[in-house]
């Protein structure tokens, strides 16, 4: 069995809920705190293992480049002030891993994304999918439960958590059999459901392990029932072949940054565990509560 060590993170999109923000810059680069939401993911994926991480970028995403690329300029301007501690930051994103950068020329679905980057990946080799919307507030890195799981049953693994009946049908949703643990085996996957019709409210947060199967799906598809090259599909294609699927009903809480009010939410989230405001950020959510009961 070979090691999961690489991740690929598709950040082509343009990040329309958060407009004008991402008008000039991408939604990923977005900060929570003092970091940008996409330093958070690449932190994670290395906690759990992994050592090379592939961007599928696209028009306008030239800021994650230069985030996580080295920078003569700063490092030398930090130096000169003294201000040793920031080298270091500074520094340690530039180290936490090995990056390529690979162009979706079109928007074609989050699998045509992962297609891109299929060159990059050994035929034998199952890699980690994060998507930039999924920070988790956990003890275990979510990535690293979704690659423990594979490590088991070496077959595909979906990342889950549990939502409103009222949301399902903005998330792929799953059917499956419950192994213990927060294990499934999945049965059906199904994207974005009606209210009312969904199998279970077991829903994908954008965290994936694929192995050689998906991608060997994927690079067959012309486009799936919307018309794009979807990672939905891949899995039903997977399904009705008779081969397995599994899930993880990850511990922790996610943290869904692709809305306004999530993104806020995981700031504060966030921000309460910061040492050096922390405290201070409590004081004013105490003080704005009283002031909301007055």
């Amino acid at each position: 069995m070979k090691k999961i060590i690489k991740a690929i993170l598709p950040v082509a999109g343009f990040g329309t809920r958060f407009l004008p923000a991402t008008k000039a810059q991408p939604k990923e680069m977005l900060p929570v705190v003092d970091k940008p939401v996409i330093q958070y993911l690449v932190e994670e994926a290395v906690k759990s293992g992994i050592e090379e991480v592939i961007f599928v970028t696209g028009r306008g995403k030239r800021a994650i480049e230069d985030h996580f690329d080295y920078s003569f300029e700063l490092s030398k301007t930090l130096v000169e002030k003294n201000k040793l501690d920031l080298v270091k930051k500074v520094q340690a994103i530039e180290n936490l891993a090995k990056f390529s950068y690979v162009r979706q020329p079109l928007p074609l679905g989050d699998g045509h994304a992962i297609k891109c980057a299929a060159h990059l990946v050994e035929d034998d080799e199952a890699v980690l999918i994060m998507f930039g919307d999924t920070l988790y507030d956990s003890i275990i890195p979510p990535s690293k439960q979704i690659i423990d799981l594979y490590e088991k049953y070496q077959a595909p693994v979906i990342g889950l958590s549990e939502i409103a009946p009222e949301d399902v049908n903005k998330f792929g949703v799953i059917r499956g059999e419950d192994l213990g643990d927060g294990n499934f085996l999945i049965k059906e996957f199904v994207e974005k459901p009606a209210i009312g019709e969904a199998p279970s409210n077991l829903a994908a947060v954008g965290l994936y392990v694929i192995t050689p199967e998906i991608f060997q799906i994927i690079n067959t598809m012309d486009s799936g029932k919307s018309g794009e090259i979807r990672l939905a599909d891949a899995f039903d294609i997977l399904l009705a072949s008779g081969k397995p699927l599994y899930g993880k009903k990850l511990e922790g809480e996610w943290l869904d940054t692709g809305n306004k009010f999530n993104f806020i939410k995981a700031t504060l989230k966030f921000g309460l565990k910061d040492e050096e405001i922390g405290s201070d950020l409590k004081k004013l959510i105490i003080s704005l509560a009283g002031d909301l009961n007055k």
